[in-house]
């Protein structure tokens, strides 16, 4: 589960983000719309993979930003932007989720292979798959810790300001995620064989 830490080159520096939600703070709709475009992927992959409801994900994701462009000029620079748009995030789709019912699961819709062969690509998509199947298991709060960290590169001090609780919490949360997707992995390997 190696997540993609690369820069964005068109992603706009931590600098230019706060630049850009003090634009928003004034309603300058350009900066809310390139800062909209910024965070869109990234809050629907963070969000598809916790709330597992791919029609709420574009609700949460407007709900968030409706937040941004309102409260921008509260903001205070005690995180980075990206940590404060994502507590919105993770706290919208919580309140989302408890209006409604359970998560379904959602078919894992793939991602870019290493290009070495089909063989060797069949073998890394039916592991991605069998992870994606594991961590609709995990419990909504143990998901979101596992994508903050491996797929958005987020430290267990930022991901415990995104869910609001401490950091000993995000550790615990993290310690029975991996036990529990380690349990779920090695069952669905035995169950193969």
């Amino acid at each position: 589960m190696q997540p993609d830490l690369r820069p964005d080159p068109t992603a706009p520096s931590l600098e230019d983000e706060v630049t850009l939600l003090q634009r928003v703070s004034q309603r300058d709709r350009r900066a809310f719309e390139l800062l909209y475009r910024v965070y869109y992927r990234r809050l629907t992959r963070f969000l598809e993979q916790m709330t597992r409801r791919p029609q709420l994900v574009e609700e949460i994701v407007d709900d968030t930003m409706l937040v941004v462009w309102r409260k921008a000029g509260t903001f205070n620079g005690a995180s980075r932007v990206s940590t404060w748009i994502f507590a919105i995030a993770y706290r919208k789709a919580l309140k989302a989720l408890r209006r409604g019912a359970e998560p379904t699961r959602v078919p894992w819709d793939g991602e870019p292979t290493s290009g070495e062969g089909p063989e060797t690509e069949l073998i890394e998509r039916e592991s991605r798959n069998r992870v994606r199947r594991a961590l609709t298991d995990l419990s909504t709060e143990q998901r979101a810790v596992v994508e903050l960290t491996y797929y958005h590169g987020y430290a267990y001090r930022e991901i415990a300001q995104i869910v609001r609780c401490p950091v000993d919490t995000v550790k615990t949360r993290m310690f029975h995620a991996r036990r529990k997707l380690k349990a779920l992995l090695d069952g669905r390997r035995e169950e193969r064989s």
